[in-house]
């Protein structure tokens, strides 16, 4: 092995972990009920990180790398094994508040032990055996099935809160969480990653260290911006939470359903005088607030606008107020497209554009010049 490359990543990898996971812990946020849970999830994230700078401290200070390969790859796994644990929980905790119970942390702990105690059961087994290694290789399996099994978990739940958001707020609050569903597709294939690269030749081994650095500094980066938008997320899962559940599978699942007749009447006129009056140009409109405004039931107002229009709450706000900023184009072709973007009710002239770009297939401007070109 290049000792010089193995000892150079791990002064470069371990002490961004030790910062990483320490600012974690014990960074401050705004002292606010709200934020208990973006609170627990970073420290969830912060134990992992210490974790990983205590394992990659055995092998800068103890080199066991150089000494014992096989016990060194069990080690890894062990450590990854606990760490996919409080990566998942860590994530999962931002999207469902509920998920992380002294039941289910119990047994994710008991599995971890028991994965341990394999793993130091194999590590004692004759070098070069075969049984070592055939145990070693079906401990990387179990490994990267456990790995894939919360990695599919968390973005099933993390699917579940885009259409909850769709069909509940007007702005766009997923946007806010793509980063989740980033981390964890990234995760997915850096954990898998993991557990191969620990296999790695000697005198490559530099490459597993290395490749944990953009990772983690990607994570650190993720939650310094999210704790900007946290609140407004976080008022949404509550609101969500209020509700019961037969009343949330009805929101998540009406889209393209027949409304009965006799609802027509009454809501459908209700709509039409709250579109005429421009109603969707209010920024950041939500689904309570419009069943608040026309006197009726929110899961009763979403099966009428997922079953008529056929569309979700989200989309056919975004459709009234990027027909409103048409309008405003044709008839004041001077005005600014900030100005339009925030007459229209957009939170954003860059939503706006992206907004307008993927409805229209042209950006606001050129939809503009066509128009008068055409004239």
């Amino acid at each position: 092995m290049n000792q010089s490359l193995y000892h150079y990543s791990l002064y470069i990898a371990l002490p961004l972990m030790l910062f990483f996971g320490f600012h974690m812990l014990f960074a401050r946020v705004p002292d606010k009920k709200i934020f208990s849970r973006f609170l627990l999830s970073r420290r969830l994230i912060g134990t992992a990180l210490l974790i990983l700078a205590a394992n990659y401290s055995v092998h800068l200070f103890f080199s066991i790398r150089l000494t014992d390969v096989n016990a060194t790859i069990l080690m890894n796994m062990a450590t990854y094994f606990l760490c996919y644990w409080l990566f998942s929980s860590a994530m999962m905790t931002l999207l469902d508040n509920s998920y992380v119970t002294r039941h289910r942390f119990s047994l994710h702990m008991s599995m971890w032990l028991a994965y341990s105690a394999l793993a130091l059961g194999v590590s004692l087994l004759p070098d070069g055996s075969g049984t070592q290694a055939w145990a070693t290789i079906a401990l990387a399996a179990w490994l990267v099935v456990y790995g894939l099994f919360l990695a599919i978990r968390l973005l099933r739940t993390y699917t579940r809160a885009i259409k909850m958001f769709e069909n509940t707020h007007s702005d766009d609050i997923g946007a806010y969480v793509r980063w989740l569903s980033i981390f964890t597709y990234w995760a997915i294939g850096f954990g898998v990653s993991c557990s191969l690269l620990t296999f790695l030749p000697d005198e490559y081994v530099f490459i597993w260290i290395l490749s944990s650095i953009p990772f983690y500094i990607y994570l650190y980066c993720c939650y310094q911006n999210y704790i900007l938008f946290y609140e407004k997320v976080e008022t949404a899962f509550l609101e969500d939470d209020l509700m019961s559940e037969s009343d949330k599978s009805k929101l998540n699942g009406s889209i393209g359903t027949e409304v009965p007749p006799v609802y027509h009447s009454d809501i459908a006129r209700r709509i039409e005088e709250w579109v005429n009056a421009d109603g969707y140009c209010k920024p950041g409109i939500t689904l309570n607030e419009l069943s608040l405004q026309l006197c009726t039931n929110r899961t009763y107002l979403s099966e009428y606008i997922n079953g008529v229009y056929q569309m979700n709450f989200r989309d056919w706000i975004s459709d009234l107020r990027i027909g409103y900023a048409k309008r405003m184009m044709e008839r004041h072709p001077q005005m600014k497209i900030q100005e339009i973007s925030e007459s229209s009710g957009f939170i954003s002239t860059s939503h706006f554009t992206r907004t307008f770009s993927e409805k229209e297939g042209c950006s606001p401007a050129r939809w503009r010049k066509l128009q008068l070109h055409v004239e």
